[in-house]
């Protein structure tokens, strides 16, 4: 059933899982064929590409479950471009008119509209994180690979130039053998300690079931709408900022090659925690990897600090050598509110929470310094990356191959806050190996009529 933005369609709100039919194969695009885009997710996040997208390719669907924040990215498209609530509907609908697809929805639907869309043989950027658990991250990249779809998160800071540059400073060797890594968000969870309580109506501009995706089914209460703030549908700052700021150091140092070893050693995570909290996110968290050799990498240690969290910040502000301004010092600009320092041998390398921007330190010691040649290429841009991997050219930087081990390995941080000591993973089995309880919470049951 076609219909134009304007149009409810409330056979859609009710609709169960449709059987994708006859997924075809990713084709290869003439240079200058436009691509038919479909967009999950209007509102929110999902306006940036309502705006920005219509620019560089052709828009041909749109999806959202609450016709009131999607009007913020509908007013950026055209009156008659087809608008459904159910992804799963406008897939099966749309299938001739869609070649690739922006899921820009709340974490907890980004693994079921991505496979659902890489099964009819779609494209895919996925916002980040890329999911809500550890175990979707893994069948993202197995789908990837068996549809060869092209494929790219959104972690934006990976096109900048800074980025790039300071990837090659790293495998260049030009501060020594790297020691360990501290990655850091001030922004603290919220650690609601009571689900909400009350007796709410959904209203009629939200569709609520399918809102909830493949979350366990519960009554309308407006707080859970405010889903970063709870383990069923976000993935606290870990996921929200994470993905960003660990970016550099997770590729730069070649951690995602763990995931290709056919027998590696396992990597260990441990969390201090306030307290623990499998409802929300705790008020300050410390968590703690250590990641075993990679060929030509030695073993390291990677240390995330979350809110206030005991002795960080002094920490931190020691390896700097200067205040961090989170509000109270330097320009009082919260300039370092969000980080990642990385400790060699002889020298450091500071990025900010895109990694968009870096310096060296000591600054003294690299007044004089000159970047190395490049071998990265430059990026034309996040999406337009994307875009030409569509068309067959070459493979965006953040593939759902490399995408898939970084939010493993910062989601793996989610599971050790809630589990005491040590927890050791299995990367290529995507698997805890020496905690039962820990290694059934990499992934969650879904309700009735949602699979991947």
């Amino acid at each position: 059933m076609k219909m134009t933005r304007r149009r409810f369609i409330g056979a859609a709100a009710g609709a169960g899982f449709l059987l994708l039919r006859d997924p075809r194969s990713a084709r290869t695009y003439a240079a200058n064929e436009t691509l038919g885009v479909a967009l999950v997710g209007a509102g929110g996040r999902g306006t940036r590409f309502a705006e920005t997208m219509p620019a560089l390719e052709r828009v041909t669907a749109v999806c959202d479950v609450d016709d009131h924040r999607a009007e913020t990215g509908l007013r950026h498209l055209p009156e008659d471009i087809p608008y459904y609530h159910d992804f799963r509907v406008m897939l099966d609908e749309r299938r001739d008119d869609i070649d690739a697809v922006v899921v820009s929805t709340p974490d907890h639907t980004h693994a079921v509209a991505s496979a659902a869309a890489m099964q009819a043989g779609k494209h895919v950027l996925c916002e980040k994180p890329l999911t809500n658990t550890v175990r979707e991250a893994r069948t993202l990249r197995d789908l990837a690979r068996e549809h060869g779809v092209a494929t790219q998160m959104g972690n934006q800071g990976g096109a900048s130039a800074a980025f790039r540059e300071a990837v090659e400073i790293l495998r260049g060797g030009h501060i020594g053998r790297i020691r360990e890594v501290h990655i850091w968000n001030e922004s603290a969870g919220p650690a609601v300690e009571e689900p909400p309580k009350g007796d709410d109506e959904a209203p009629g501009h939200l569709q609520w079931d399918l809102w909830l995706g493949p979350a366990a089914s519960r009554p309308f209460l407006s707080p859970w709408l405010l889903w970063h703030r709870w383990r069923d549908f976000g993935t606290g700052q870990l996921g929200n900022w994470g993905t960003h700021t660990a970016n550099l150091p997770f590729m730069a140092l070649n951690i995602n090659t763990l995931w290709e070893e056919q027998e590696p050693e396992p990597i260990r995570v441990e969390a201090k925690v306030e307290a623990v909290n499998r409802l929300s996110f705790p008020r300050w968290e410390i968590v703690e990897w250590h990641v075993p050799a990679r060929p030509d990498w030695p073993p390291i240690t990677i240390t995330w600090h979350n809110g206030p969290a005991p002795d960080s910040r002094e920490l931190l502000e020691d390896l700097m050598g200067r205040r961090l301004d989170w509000g109270d010092a330097g320009d009082e600009e919260w300039a370092d509110w969000a980080g990642v320092l990385i400790v060699g041998a002889e020298g450091k390398l500071y990025a900010n929470e895109h990694n968009t921007s870096y310096s060296l330190l000591p600054e003294d010691q690299f007044r004089d310094f000159a970047p190395p040649e490049p071998t990265l290429s430059s990026s034309p841009g996040h999406e337009q990356e994307w875009l030409e991997a569509c068309r067959g050219g070459p493979s965006a930087i953040s593939t759902f191959d490399y995408a898939s081990p970084l939010t493993e390995f910062l989601l793996l941080g989610n599971v050790a806050t809630q589990f005491p000591g040590a927890l050791e993973y299995d990367p290529r089995a995507c698997r805890i190996v020496n905690c039962a309880e820990a290694n059934e919470a990499l992934h969650r049951d879904y309700r009735d009529g949602w699979t991947l």
